[in-house]
């Protein structure tokens, strides 16, 4: 029997440099809390402490503007001066795991679009964010790490600064982001996490159609209570799902239960914030559940506008506390794809050796063919995406001809004719992980 694993992952929500000014802070505390206070370091330091008094909400407001979270990368030079030494041999391997490997970063890349204004000075635009790291990653030689996908939906007003749940208002935006990702940087995303870490129906039926393994589930024993903003499970709901490291796939009807549905839901805590934060009894819980599973995956979340390296000392130093209690139990620092492969593995070994898909194109006359030659596919048909001559990307349904084998899509004056176009493409993850890509330029 082999030695039971816990993979330990690190999911950083990608957001690039975010800019907040002193006024700004206070801005946001009126916002959450109907605080009207005139802003000033004094005054600031003041509310870390507790010293003023607030009507019993000092203990929740000095959570907001703890010293860490205002702490922010707010240009890229600042962000790039730390990952200077977060990306380095030197940090990453200061604790090894049981294989000798250092620390693994999995980058959840955003794309920030559609806002009406822009004052926390974010790189808006398709890509922005996933070019620098997949660059970044490159120079750097982290091949251990892996780039994934992060989506904010937009909110009602179009601000910025608010949050929101609902990938139906927001489908536009969603469709073209993926329709770039396969036909200008032939990539597909395998392994998601929701921004402002909200699920909800709409987003739930779309992961199930396309992304695999989804680091979502924040099921925490602690209380919101304090938190006026996020009460009443408004924005990330987990309440009701399992509080246990080893994933579940979801029920077609509430993504917080287990069912039937194809794709691998994971628990995912944060570090370094206000609320749903990892703990030892966490900690030692996942260690428990590979012990007694042969196979776990503790993953925490943090960002990258704050310094992260805080959040990875952080872990450390819970891991020096918990890690000898469990010495029959293997630690492997992971990616978030990497460690879902391994951990269905150990669940499912057959299941789990199915390779990515690989399409192949064909066209003939005005009659688009997508034949799936090798690998499996997630979900019902590969993702179809369009750029015409003028630059715009589109995404429509393929026709089904052979349920996960072939399908067609028609090229006329009901769709785009052939002539109106510049580049035709699909992607897909594979059912265990893995994607596969196939462009053709007209």
């Amino acid at each position: 029997m082999s030695q039971p694993t816990l993979h330990l992952v690190h999911c950083i929500d990608t957001e690039g440099p975010l800019n907040e000014t002193l006024e700004a802070t206070f801005e946001r505390l009126n916002s959450l809390f109907g605080i009207k206070l005139e802003p000033s370091e004094k005054v600031l330091k003041a509310l870390q402490v507790q010293q003023i008094p607030l009507d019993g909400l000092e203990a929740a407001v000095a959570a907001v503007v703890a010293p860490p979270l205002l702490t922010y990368n707010r240009n890229w030079a600042e962000l790039r001066s730390m990952l200077d030494e977060a990306l380095s041999k030197e940090f990453r391997r200061h604790v090894v795991d049981d294989c000798g490997q250092g620390w693994v970063y999995s980058w959840h890349c955003v794309d920030h679009l559609g806002y009406r204004d822009n004052p926390r000075h974010k790189d808006l635009g398709y890509g922005k964010i996933f070019h620098f790291y997949r660059s970044i990653l490159q120079q750097t030689g982290s091949d251990r790490d892996e780039i994934n996908w992060h989506f904010h939906p937009l909110s009602l007003t179009r601000k910025p600064l608010a949050a929101a749940t609902s990938y139906a208002n927001s489908m536009s935006l969603l469709l073209e982001i993926l329709a770039r990702r396969i036909l200008d940087d032939a990539w597909f995303p395998t392994t998601a996490r929701p921004g402002f870490h909200a699920e909800r129906p709409d987003s739930h039926a779309f992961l199930e159609q396309w992304i695999p393994f989804d680091y979502a589930n924040q099921a925490c024993s602690d209380s919101d209570s304090l938190q006026s903003d996020t009460q009443l499970g408004r924005f990330g709901d987990w309440r009701r799902a399992p509080r246990d490291w080893l994933g579940y796939q979801p029920d077609h009807d509430d993504y917080q239960r287990p069912g039937h549905c194809k794709r691998w839901i994971f628990r995912c805590l944060n570090v370094g914030t206000r609320l749903r934060s990892l703990t030892l009894l966490d900690m030692g819980k996942a260690f428990e559940n590979a012990r007694e599973r042969g196979s776990a995956i503790l993953a925490f979340a943090d960002h990258d506008y704050r310094d992260l390296r805080l959040d990875v000392e952080a872990v450390r130093s819970m891991l020096k506390q918990v890690r000898p209690q469990f010495p029959d139990v293997r630690l492997c620092f992971s990616g978030a794809e990497e460690a879902a492969r391994a951990h269905i593995k150990s669940l499912h070994p057959l299941l789990a050796e199915l390779r990515r898909p690989a399409f192949d194109l064909d066209l003939q006359h005005n009659r688009l063919y997508v034949k799936l030659k090798e690998g499996s596919l997630f979900g019902p048909q590969p993702f179809l995406a369009l750029q015409d001559r003028i630059g715009s990307y589109h995404h429509d349904n393929l026709d089904v001809v052979d349920p996960g084998k072939l399908w067609t899509y028609v090229f006329d004056e009901q769709t785009l004719t052939i002539q109106e176009l510049e580049k035709v493409g699909v992607g897909g993850a594979g059912a265990y992980g893995g994607y596969g890509v196939s462009v053709i330029g007209l």
